[in-house]
Parts: structure tokens; C-alpha cells; sequence
């Protein structure tokens, strides 16, 4: 939290302008700690701050209450100024039990905010947290300005007059939290209000007690005595180019920029998909937009639903299909039967952390070998990744252009940060975006399903049922020039070298890779991919203010690289390379370009932390400087 002034009165500061803050909202699952979140999002947007999300979640569907394992959170970055990461420590904590206190504590910074639940403190949840004494009182907290309340019983009173029984009275308590935490930050709550009351239109008394405590949080908030050192903070707006803004998560983007590349194409869209954390949310997205040229399917099993998105590609469709981690595994057959087949797909992995079950409700980058090359034989395609929640729209775009123009599956490589995370995105003026419509064969008189473009090497797509067009295809290998059944050597041999011409061909048609900030020449260059994004930019922005030569270089087209990628890396002296795996884009860029790369690496579960990025960077340059 960077302080800009404060008023002064005869008792203390009671009011303070900064330019960013980090608020994490944490308690048991039940505890409504996403809802809460979301809401106080919604009220900053409309504020006009710049912001980043990154909803937190446990592994567990109904864990123990008040066990560590079973906290959920969700953490807002919000400010004046260009905010591009969920934020390194917290300025707030809202600690709901025990044991959200006892997870993010070490995450506050000294003299932070901590706003606790007292009623929640009992002997059996502090036991429970692993706590032999109570914190709120055997002064472990001296460091922190600790505001504990009661909150329970605060809420138990002012939903009161409802008489919604005990238990789901103290369902509110989120919301009388929210309150709070809106006046601390002069929040408006005109929007809440209006949402609990859709939320919850068919059970008005529901409604109406949640928004009773969300008022009666925030009067709380202006009429009591507080202690000192707890007063509002006001952050200014953020300077925005002029335009139509909204909040939007990647999977948002994602389900979006398919459905513009559907329509900018001309062509159906069929989705088909099996549940998986993280990514069963973009099958929900989708399922509700039967107003666009879309139809979604929920297959059985993860091999059913490649294999239908296959079957949707051949009769004409543009077939897409999506998992985490262990479903792409399961699909890789399928996946290489497209690319035998020349059959556009769009494929789209939402990592998450592994190996197996591993962690599923938190976030890695450790699927990138599995994209490049987990499928059997020579099976090359293209692999992109948007770099944040926005621009997964415009990749998704990319994505769904490249596999048809080039008759090919392509993997999107998402995460769970980014699937989950949000920011504030510019809606762009779709009567910009250039039209790509497909072209299908129709002509009967020299037609063969081996026939190209000479360009783009692609194969002819035609649409089953078209008069004189009747053909099959499948997963034998077929002859160049007929397409007929082969078992001919050299014609394998000429198919093979023909499907890796047509991928690396495409880098041809992507942009030059630019650098995201910074020189393109000098003593190191930060290299990253998807979600490491926000991180190493404010890594490097901080770093270049230190004086220190450093540049961020962010790949969004990892097979194939861009055609400059080799000769912009070489006008450094070092390149580190930030990902959340044990070095595998690393290992790549050696391998490609014979180049000394340097990793930092990270697979803890959560994404990486701004400073991080700035004690690797200057431990980099300090050994650059001394060779």
C-alpha cells in the first residue's frame, strides 16, 4: 500500500489517500468468501479503479470446518495505477476463523489490517488451526492493527427481524463483512444490493437480510469507535483511454474470442467437453450462449469428447474441445488422429498443478512439453497462450483462425490463475476485426481429399453430402497425391515432412515477437509465457527504476516460435526465463537457438510474486556484471 497524504485530525488519521491496495478475503468454503469477493470487485470497477482477482480455492468440495486445508480466499489488487498481478503481501486480511488466519498471516504485511471474526475463535477451531493459544489475545499480533469483532453476533442482530433461523442467519456474515470492508474503502454498494436481489428473486427474505447486513456492516463501520490507525482509504481512479470497460475472467475471454473467431469465420462452433477442475467453467460459459452459432456437448469421458469435436470438424463444424491436465493426456490419441487427418480442432488446456490429481484447485505451466510433444509419433501443431485474463480473447481468435486456414489442431495453453483471475478489459469495436471466412470445397471436377493450398499446404476441407464430393479419411496414412490408403516408405516419408512444413509455416503468418517493455538489446532479458505475464512486467518495471538494464520478453506463440525470436534473444547478454514448472520453455529456447538460458523456476501452487521477479533480476545483472 503506497500512501499518498492523509488528514490529520485531533485524534489520529482518520482518512488516507493510496495509490494500491491488496484485500484478501479468506474463510471456510462455506463461508461465501467468493461471493464476497466478487461483489467487492463488481463496487471497485464501477469506482474506476484499475484491478487484479485471484480467487484461491481448496482441493476439497466440503472440507472439515474450520481445518487449514479448507480455506478458501479470494484477493483483489486494486489502484490508481496500471495493476497487472493479484498483488505480492497484504494490506488487509478478513479473517473469518482460525484457520484463515493461521494460512495467510505470514502474506500481511507489518502493521497490516487484520479484520477478525472473534466469534469464531472458539477453543475447538482454534484447536483446530493448530493454535495452542488464542492469537487475538497472547499478543502474536502486536505487529498488525487488529480489528476483532464479533461478527457473528453483529449479524445474528441485524438480520434479526427476518427470523431465518440460526444457521442461516449467520449465512450473511459474509455480507456484513462486505459492509465493512466497503466503507473502509468507500465502496458504493448500490450494485451489491442490486445483485443480492436477482441472486435471490424468488426468496426475497433471503435478499433482503443479506442486504440489511451489508448496511448495517457498513454503518458499523461509520458510527463505531474504532481504534486507532483504522480509518477509510480513497484511491483515486485509474487514467483509462476512453472507451467501454467491463470486469472479465480468462474463461470469460476465452468463451468470448471463440465465439467472435466462430463468427468472423462464418462458421458453427461445436464444443465438447468433460468436467475437470480448472476448466469445467469455459463448458458452462459456452453452454449458456446458444444465441451465437454454438452448440456444447458434455461427453462421458474425456476420449468421447475429442473424438465427437473430431466428428463435428469433419462434417463441417469448427470442433472444439478442453481439460486440464490429465484429460489432455487421454485426448492425445485423438489429437494426433486430427492431425493425421488434417482436420482443424481447437484444443484448450487449462493447467493446473500435477502430476495426476496433484493440485487441482491451484495453478502451474507444467503441461508445455505434453503441448509441444505428448502424442506419439510426429505430430506437430501449433501451441499459443494468452499472457492475461483480456487477451485470452484475442488468442482464442488466433487460435480458432490458425486451425482453419491451416487444417490443424491447436493448443491453447491456459491456467488456473488466468482461468479464474480477472481485470478490466476494454470491449473492442468488433466492426474492426477482418473477416476470415472459410472456404469449403464445392467444385467436384478435380477434386481429391489430398488437394492443398500452395501456400499454406493446407488441405481441402469439404463437407460431407456435397454432390461429387464423397471421400473418406481416417488414421492410416494416406497417399500425397491421391489420398488413398499408403504403406508406401517414401510417401510417408513426404507426408510426414509435409505436416511439419505446414506448422512451421505458420510462423510466417504470426507477428515478430516484440518486446513488452524495455530495450531490445542489453544485459538481460526477462523471458516469460502465460499467466507469468503481470509479474515480470512490474518485476521489470521496478527493476528499470533501480537503474538496472533489464527487458521483458513475453512469448504468446510457442510452436512455432516467431521467426525473430532467436535473433532478439541473442542481442542480450543473459536471458532468464520465469515459468511455473521446473524450466521446460527454459529447455526449449536452449535446444532452439543454442543459446545459454538461465531458469527461475516456480511449482508451488501459486502464481509468482512481483518481488521474486526483482531479487532474481538483480542477482542476474549482479553476475553479469561480474563475468
Amino acid at each position: 500500500m503506497k500512501l499518498i497524504e492523509g488528514k490529520l485530525d485531533e485524534h489520529h488519521l482518520d482518512e488516507r489517500e493510496v495509490v494500491d491496495v491488496v484485500v484478501r478475503f479468506a474463510g471456510d468454503s462455506g463461508d461465501g468468501m467468493q461471493l464476497t469477493g466478487a461483489n467487492f470487485t463488481l463496487a471497485t470497477a464501477l469506482h474506476g479503479n484499475d484491478l487484479s482477482t485471484f480467487p484461491d480455492f481448496p482441493a476439497e468440495i466440503r472440507a472439515p470446518v474450520g481445518a487449514t486445508f479448507g480455506v478458501s480466499a479470494f484477493q483483489i489488487h486494486f489502484g490508481s495505477e496500471d495493476v497487472t498481478t493479484a498483488g505480492d503481501m497484504l494490506d488487509v486480511l478478513v479473517a473469518m476463523n482460525p484457520a484463515a488466519l493461521q494460512v495467510n498471516l505470514a502474506n500481511v504485511v507489518a502493521g497490516g489490517l487484520l479484520i477478525v471474526d472473534r466469534g469464531a475463535f472458539s477453543a475447538k477451531n482454534l484447536a483446530k488451526a493448530g493454535y495452542a493459544a488464542n492469537p487475538l489475545e497472547d499478543g502474536s499480533l502486536a505487529g498488525y492493527r487488529v480489528l476483532d469483532l464479533d461478527i457473528s453476533a453483529q449479524t445474528l442482530a441485524a438480520v434479526a427481524p427476518f427470523e431465518l433461523g440460526h444457521k442461516a442467519s449467520l449465512r450473511c456474515k459474509n455480507m456484513w463483512t462486505l459492509g465493512l470492508v466497503m466503507w473502509l474503502f468507500d465502496r458504493d454498494r448500490a450494485a451489491t444490493i442490486s445483485n443480492l436481489r436477482k441472486k435471490f428473486a424468488s426468496q426475497r427474505e433471503i435478499a433482503e437480510a443479506n442486504i440489511a447486513a451489508l448496511n448495517a456492516g457498513h454503518a458499523f463501520g461509520e458510527t463505531a469507535e474504532l481504534p486507532v490507525g483504522i480509518h477509510v482509504y480513497r484511491v483515486p481512479k485509474a487514467k483509462s483511454e476512453p472507451g467501454l470497460y467491463r470486469n472479465i475472467t480468462g474463461t470469460q475471454a476465452l468463451a468470448w474470442g471463440i465465439l467472435a473467431g466462430s463468427e468472423l469465420a462464418g462458421i458453427d462452433v461445436f464444443f465438447a467437453s468433460y468436467p475437470i477442475t480448472p476448466a469445467s467453467n469455459l463448458l458452462h460459459e459456452l453452454t449458456g450462449r446458444s444465441d451465437f452459432r454454438i452448440a456444447t456437448f458434455q461427453a462421458e469421458d474425456e476420449i468421447a469428447a475429442v473424438c465427437a469435436a473430431i466428428g463435428a470438424s469433419f462434417a463441417g463444424s469448427l470442433g472444439v474441445t478442453s481439460s486440464a491436465g490429465p484429460g489432455i493426456a487421454l485426448k492425445s490419441e485423438g489429437i494426433s488422429l486430427a492431425i493425421a487427418t488434417e482436420l482443424p480442432l481447437l484444443v484448450i488446456d487449462t493447467q493446473r498443478g500435477g502430476p495426476s490429481t496433484g493440485l487441482p484447485t491451484k495453478t502451474e505451466q507444467s503441461d508445455l512439453h505434453m503441448a509441444l510433444f505428448g502424442r506419439h509419433g510426429d505430430t506437430p501443431m501449433p501451441v499459443v497462450a494468452p499472457a492475461t485474463p483480456p487477451e485470452c480473447f484475442d488468442i482464442a481468435r488466433e487460435a480458432v483462425r490458425l486451425a482453419i486456414r491451416y487444417m490443424t489442431p491447436v493448443m491453447l495453453l491456459s491456467d488456473g490463475y488466468l482461468a479464474n483471475a480477472a481485470e478490466r478489459w476494454k470491449i473492442p469495436d468488433v466492426e474492426e476485426f477482418e473477416p476470415d471466412p472459410v472456404t469449403f470445397a464445392e467444385d467436384p471436377s478435380d477434386f481429391r481429399p489430398s488437394n492443398r493450398d500452395p501456400r499454406s499446404l493446407a488441405r481441402v476441407w469439404a463437407r460431407p453430402g456435397t454432390p461429387g464430393l464423397e471421400h473418406r479419411i481416417g488414421g492410416l496414412e494416406r497417399s500425397h497425391d491421391t489420398g488413398d490408403i499408403s504403406y508406401d516408405p517414401a510417401n510417408h516419408q513426404k507426408m510426414t515432412d509435409l505436416r511439419l512444413a505446414k506448422v512451421a509455416g505458420i510462423a510466417d503468418d504470426i507477428p515478430l515477437q516484440q518486446v513488452d517493455l524495455g530495450n531490445n538489446s542489453g544485459k538481460l532479458a526477462v523471458v516469460g509465457w502465460g499467466s507469468t505475464h503481470g509479474a515480470i512486467h512490474q518485476g521489470v518495471k521496478r527493476a528499470r527504476l533501480e537503474g538496472l538494464d533489464a527487458s521483458h520478453i513475453h512469448v504468446r506463440h510457442l510452436c512455432p516460435l516467431p521467426r525473430n525470436l532467436g535473433e532478439l534473444l541473442g542481442a542480450f547478454d543473459s536471458i532468464l526465463v520465469a515459468e511455473m514448472n521446473v524450466g521446460q520453455f527454459a529447455g526449449v529456447l536452449r535446444c532452439e537457438f543454442l543459446l545459454e538460458v538461465e531458469s527461475l523456476s516456480k511449482v508451488s501452487g501459486q502464481p509468482f510474486r512481483i518481488g521474486e521477479i526483482i531479487a532474481a533480476i538483480r542477482a542476474r545483472c549482479e553476475a553479469v556484471e561480474a563475468a
